[in-house]
């Protein structure tokens, strides 16, 4: 590759992205008047929706206390709100005689008549809740009198107060009121007596009962009805303390009764730091989905787009490589994502710090004028922009290669859209820091790393995640790139004939042109079939795990129900060759042997492993410490144990990801994309991050020995023997026996805190004894190429081939 060739290739890119307006308009005229335009028309909005009147009716206005008084004229008094703005926002109705003064003057008798007549309808209609309220508050005293001593009329009157809560719930829907006050017959009274009763020390808890209390009635499902209770109940909240406080003043306490611990807050939040709060929300999900929507359209343009404007065929016989060429166009999506993602932040940040600098009241207000972040946290921002946007960029070029036209290569990309929309929330989320495992995840780690730089005002802590971010992101970065130049060189990509997909033709070409073995996008739906069949059942698998059944008979259930059964059923209605999906014939006894041997020696060093990874990990969840336990708990059988988590997922596990799957990845001809490809999903289907680390690595091994040994039954050996080990490390930890404590076997293993622990000497002849297999496994096995996985159609075309000649191995 010559960076001449890629070097014209990219210019050409740029010259033809450039001369598109709608390009020009996505990248650069967007960002700059889509958030200014969006910032004042929201505040706009926000403005007009929190000032427009709120409905709330007080009913029984005249029994509340004079001193201090809720009510002030035609509302509620403005010295019980934070901010008195919030008393003009509620409009209160009471069913008080309204004065002139109260009523206005306004210069349209009609429109004095009809406030009138509304608010007359208004009182009516809460008028209707009374009773049930009253009827409420029977029930209710007679459910905490029975409550002392349960009996069969608890029962009846709590499903009465429920049809008591629905009639009222009825009755508050059909009026258009957003808060409801009761005020009970002789409240203002109640509370005097109570304060003659505190001041001559001639209150009785008995008298409890006989309190009636001020009834709030909301609509929580109404976003009006939330705002307005909230405003309300704060409202309440603080006449109530006044109240208190004259109580205290009349029975000469001090009012430091009321509140004894009494808390003096002090709020240590400096401008910047409150500044960095925000920017740190902000600019990592600005950032990812500004980088993936950027590399978006030139994406699909470049790939497709040279499909549909049929200049691909003269762009390939350009002197440049195709290696080159997928180069040029890379870096090109990558300009303009970064330049999106960077002007979208640029755009962001004035829009908002000249928001705050001119707002007058609520929370941009409290925040001030914001500061821009450093220097330092801007370049990080910069360069942590580098490798998103290239996994983006390498991401949607090789989807849009894929595609026949602009249409198809959107459809392709706005899954991976919607994927980082999904990233992006998880990473918003406040419980989620950046550890050690969060920082190799692809998005996840760089968006993470980006708010915690930002919200650290410059400090240098959260830089040790740096090297793995950048490192992993890198990694991702070049096997996208990969993909992308995989996809570009091969033809039945670039010229596959136009599809149209109907269900009735689909499914009986499935059934009528059948392979000897699954195709590839077979196997990976067989993938997504068990993934979803687990997803369905994982409530109900917990709900039964909490309910105490058995746990081995749960996990036989699951590895037949969820894991062999979706593969089985469709190895034998979509192949014609049963026995080549699955590999069923025997093996080599060398490859048995092998197969046999390797548990033995890479048990201590994958144990070893994960224990030493241990801290990288999140903690197992509650479902897999229960799995643990069974396994190593004395509750069972031995023979039940080993029948429930070494033989069934040996066969299940193995039919499905070294039968199936692996058969559908392989037709393809490319052996190690298929043995890769199976571990991943072998290690993704155990989801829990330990496992699929665990099961991942273990995943490569099973494929090679199964496409090696061109049988199953080394697999499903290998994996018992791998899961009996398992099982009986755990037996022995809980419970050593003797001769594991004599020192003639400590430097072969030993018991550490109830967990068997391998030596560094055991480790090492381990690892020696890996490397000989594994090399041996490596050594192609003449038997494993006796029947090539050819793709679909290859058998037909195998027909033809001259008589004598041995068919060319694939792969």
């Amino acid at each position: 590759m010559t960076w001449r060739n890629t070097r014209l290739i990219l210019l050409r890119e740029v010259r033809d992205q450039l001369r598109d307006r709608r390009t020009l308009f996505m990248i650069a005229i967007l960002p700059l008047l889509l958030y200014p335009g969006l910032g004042i028309g929201m505040v706009q909005m926000t403005v007009l929706f929190s000032e427009q009147p709120r409905t709330v009716v007080v009913l029984g206005a005249e029994h509340l206390p004079a001193d201090p008084a809720f009510l002030q004229g035609d509302g509620i008094n403005p010295v019980w709100f934070d901010d008195e703005s919030d008393a003009r926002t509620l409009a209160v109705i009471t069913d008080l005689p309204r004065t002139s003064a109260e009523r206005g003057e306004p210069d349209d008798e009609a429109s004095r008549d009809e406030a009138d007549e509304r608010a007359a309808r208004l009182i009516a209609d809460a008028q209707k809740l009374e009773k049930p309220i009253r009827a409420r508050h029977e029930v209710r005293r007679k459910i905490t009198q029975a409550s002392e001593a349960p009996g069969p009329e608890l029962e009846r009157w709590k499903k009465d107060l429920e049809a008591i809560d629905r009639e009222i719930s009825l009755l508050f829907e059909q009026t258009h009121i957003q808060v409801l006050i009761v005020v009970p017959d002789g409240y203002k009274e109640q509370i005097a007596a109570i304060n003659e009763k505190l001041k001559n020390r001639t209150l009785d808890t008995a008298d409890e009962e006989s309190y009636t209390s001020l009834t709030s009635i909301a609509n929580r499902a109404d976003e009006k009805s939330v705002i307005a209770d909230s405003r309300v109940r704060k409202a309440i909240e603080k006449w109530e303390r006044s109240i208190l406080e004259k109580r205290l003043d009349y029975v000469d306490l001090p009012r430091a009764v009321a509140m004894p611990v009494n808390t003096d807050r002090i709020d240590v939040a400096r401008q910047e730091q409150l500044s960095a709060n925000v920017w740190s929300k902000l600019f990592p999900a600005l950032l990812v989905i500004m980088a993936v929507t950027g590399a978006f359209y030139p994406a699909v343009d470049l790939a497709a787009g040279e499909k549909e404007r049929g200049t691909m065929e003269t762009l390939l016989i350009c002197p440049a490589s195709r290696t080159e060429i997928v180069v040029g166009k890379f870096l090109t999506v990558l300009l303009f994502s970064m330049s999106t993602a960077l002007l979208n932040l640029l755009s962001m940040g004035l829009t908002g710090k000249y928001m705050a600098s001119m707002a007058g009241g609520g929370t941009l207000s409290r925040i001030g004028d914001l500061t821009f972040p450093g220097f330092g946290s801007l370049v990080w921002v910069f360069v942590l922009l580098i490798p998103l946007a290239a996994l983006f960029s390498a991401l949607c070029l090789a989807l849009a290669t894929f595609a026949r036209s602009s249409k198809e290569g959107q459809y392709y990309l706005t899954p991976l859209l919607m994927v980082t929309l999904g990233l992006t929330v998880f990473c918003l989320s406040p419980g989620v820091e950046i550890t050690p495992f969060f920082s190799i995840m692809p998005i996840v780690g760089p968006a993470l790393l980006l708010r915690e730089l930002l919200a650290s005002s410059g400090s240098a802590q959260p830089l040790v995640y740096a090297i793995p971010v950048l490192a992993t992101s890198v990694i991702y970065s070049l096997l996208a790139l990969w993909w992308a130049i995989d996809q570009f060189s091969r033809e039945d990509v670039l010229f596959r004939e136009a599809e149209r997909f109907e269900l009735g033709l689909w499914v009986r070409h499935v059934l009528r042109d059948k392979g000897p073995v699954p195709s590839f996008t077979e196997a990976g739906f067989c993938f997504v079939l068990i993934m979803l069949l687990q997803f369905a059942a994982f409530k109900a698998f917990n709900a039964a795990t909490v309910a105490g059944y058995d746990m081995p008979r749960l996990l036989m259930i699951q590895q037949i129900v969820i894991v062999a059964t979706p593969a089985l059923l469709m190895g034998i209605m979509l192949t014609t060759s049963v026995r080549r999906t699955f590999k069923l014939r025997m093996p080599s006894l060398g490859i048995l042997a092998i197969a046999g041997a390797l548990p033995f020696v890479l048990h201590p060093l994958s144990f070893e492993l994960q224990h030493s990874l241990s801290w990288f990990f999140p903690p197992l969840p509650e479902g897999a410490k229960r799995a643990m336990e069974a396994m190593s708990a004395g509750d069972h059988a031995w023979w039940v144990v080993l029948l429930a988590f070494a033989v069934a997922p040996a066969v299940c596990e193995e039919i499905a990801f070294r039968g199936f799957i692996l058969s559908g990845f392989h037709s393809t001809g490319r052996t190690w994309l298929a043995i890769v490809l199976s571990s991943l999903t072998f290690g993704i289907m155990h989801m829990i991050p330990q496992q699929v680390f665990n099961a991942s690595l273990l995943g490569l091994v099973l494929g090679l020995i199964a496409i090696r040994g061109g049988s199953l039954f080394p697999a499903i050996l290998f994996h018992f023997l791998f899961n009996a080990l398992a099982i009986g490390h755990g037996k022995l930890g809980a419970d050593p026996p003797a001769w594991l404590r004599d020192a003639p076997f400590e430097w072969f293993a030993k018991s550490v805190e109830g967990v068997i622990r391998y030596p560094w000497p055991t480790l090492v002849l381990a690892a020696l004894a890996s490397i000989v297999l594994l090399r041996m496994l490596v050594k192609p096995d003449a038997r494993a190429n006796a029947e090539p996985y050819a793709p679909r159609g290859l058998a037909e075309k195998s027909a033809s081939r001259p008589v004598g000649k041995p068919p060319v191995p694939v792969g």
